[in-house]
């Protein structure tokens, strides 16, 4: 069942710029917080890519969930499922000055867990919405799911 209706007067371009430009504000956090030399001299866990891995990676991942949050939008209107993007999108945003600014690694690893489980709530919630855009956030999920294997590492080793 729909959380809201679709809007009659939805405009795809309208909601293409708004959902591209939540997504491209939450990617700054990453330019106002970068990992620095403290980063570079952490004991990194097993299996730990590259760094020229991680912009590709968020690049291709910001784009994907763009996208799902417009075909939601074009789905079901702004509704339950867009509150839920934008809470996981602020806790996106948040880690990285936690964990690279602040050097906080143990709360950055709170962060991330929660962060999990806005994911988790969101792509159940677009998965219902539009399958496509449940299967681009079960993706972010996954990359997720080893960012967390990778600040919990982090923050044992260090």
């Amino acid at each position: 069942m729909a959380s809201s209706t679709p809007d009659r007067n939805f405009n795809p371009t309208l909601a293409a710029a708004v959902c591209g430009i939540l997504v491209a504000l939450t990617s700054l956090s990453g330019a106002l917080a970068p990992p620095g030399d403290w980063y570079i001299a952490l004991d990194q866990p097993p299996g730990t890519p590259p760094d020229a891995a991680f912009p590709i990676v968020w690049t291709l991942l910001y784009i994907a969930i763009a996208v799902a949050a417009w075909r939601v939008w074009r789905a079901r209107g702004l509704g339950r499922e867009l509150g839920l993007f934008v809470v996981q999108l602020a806790l996106n945003a948040l880690w990285m000055p936690v964990a690279f600014g602040a050097h906080a690694l143990g709360w950055a690893l709170l962060v991330i867990v929660l962060l999990w489980l806005a994911i988790a709530a969101t792509t159940a919630a677009f998965w219902r919405a539009d399958r496509l855009a449940g299967l681009l956030f079960a993706i972010y999920l996954v990359w997720v799911s080893y960012a967390l294997y990778l600040n919990a590492g982090l923050a044992w080793l260090n």
